[in-house]
């Protein structure tokens, strides 16, 4: 839609124009990622890059979204506020990372709760008063936010990564909020999208400036966020689920292969940082870090065109579609443990 379509120009624009100003803002206040041993920066890189991306979605969306949306997206970029906040604190080094997954996280998906941001797998229509289907989508739809925010978080982990899986993502969801003409999740991805591919100009390698926590939580809040918003009319239930989580397949795969990874050696995965994510291992086998972030973005695109094949297809080739691509992935997995990596013990 025409609207979409300034809705990208712009925050495009806005996000490439305040990225140097974030990274100016953050040398001169001290917000860097020291080098260190398990670095690949030789200096200290500013961590600033989600507020950039932050504010420029938030003037985008005041621009564009519709007063009957407005409530709504209030309560998306309060939840997007705190996560930010959470993750600034934690680059400063004024907060202790457990407290992101444990506090942070949670109660920004409760704050999109209370906004009416869920998921409606088990209770399709409004329901009136208590159900056990709509207790179960606001059950799944809070595991859903910590799950994808937190995988966002620790996706972060070379140039133009996280940056890049998000603008790949909200790419697609930008695609099928078109198909079934969703007018606030497509002004949303289109935001994040320009947003995204703008800081991209100076994050992608070799990187000028980073995420940050904050940015990478800010990230994975919006996925999980149009993951839930993104509403079929007439995809059946029992596949429409399978969209928004191929749509955001390498950030689930990646969390996936690490949590079983440090689990098998006796590791609590999110608090075991390690260089055992999906991009270090391509590294690992002769990639260059460009060349192992842009297989992954192929990747995530696969994802995306996989999710628009479930689209079209009927529930039973979609099931058999989902179960052949989880086996695929648990097979790469235990290809991936086989593959040489740096491993912290116990």
């Amino acid at each position: 839609m025409p609207s979409d379509l300034a809705a990208f120009a712009i925050a495009f624009l806005a996000s490439s124009g305040l990225t140097p100003v974030a990274r100016s803002v953050a040398l001169k206040w001290g917000i860097v990622d020291h080098p260190g041993p398990r670095k690949v920066h030789a200096s200290p890189m500013p961590l600033l890059g989600g507020l950039a991306i932050y504010v420029t979605t938030a003037l985008v969306l005041m621009l564009f979204i519709q007063d009957e949306s407005r409530v709504q997206m209030f309560s998306i970029m309060a939840a997007a506020m705190l996560v930010l906040l959470a993750g600034t604190l934690d680059d400063r080094g004024l907060l202790h990372h457990q407290l992101k997954l444990m506090v942070a996280m949670p109660l920004a998906a409760i704050i999109l709760l209370g906004g009416d941001v869920r998921s409606a797998i088990f209770s399709p229509t409004v329901a009136e008063g208590f159900s056990i289907g709509l207790l179960a989508d606001y059950a799944l739809s809070f595991v859903w936010v910590v799950g994808i925010t937190a995988a966002f978080s620790i996706l972060d982990h070379l140039d133009g990564l996280c940056a890049g899986a998000a603008a790949v993502a909200a790419g697609f969801f930008l695609l099928f909020a078109a198909l079934e003409g969703q007018i606030l999740v497509g002004t949303l991805a289109a935001t994040v999208f320009g947003g995204a591919l703008g800081f991209l100009l100076w994050n992608f390698n070799p990187a000028k400036i980073f995420l940050g926590d904050a940015g990478a939580m800010f990230l994975g809040l919006m996925m999980a966020t149009l993951g839930l918003k993104l509403h079929f009319e007439q995809l059946p239930h029992a596949s429409a689920w399978l969209v928004p989580v191929l749509v955001l397949l390498i950030p689930i795969f990646d969390t996936t292969l690490v949590t079983v990874s440090r689990a098998r050696r006796g590791l609590v995965p999110f608090s075991s940082p390690g260089k055992d994510h999906l991009a270090h291992r391509l590294v690992v086998l002769g990639f260059s870090h460009r060349a192992a972030v842009m297989t992954i973005y192929a990747f995530g695109t696969l994802g995306g065109l996989l999710a628009l094949l479930v689209y079209y297809l009927p529930v039973a080739g979609a099931l058999v579609l989902a179960a052949c691509i989880f086996a695929a992935a648990a097979l790469a997995i235990y290809l991936l443990e086989r593959v040489p990596y740096e491993r912290k013990q116990q």
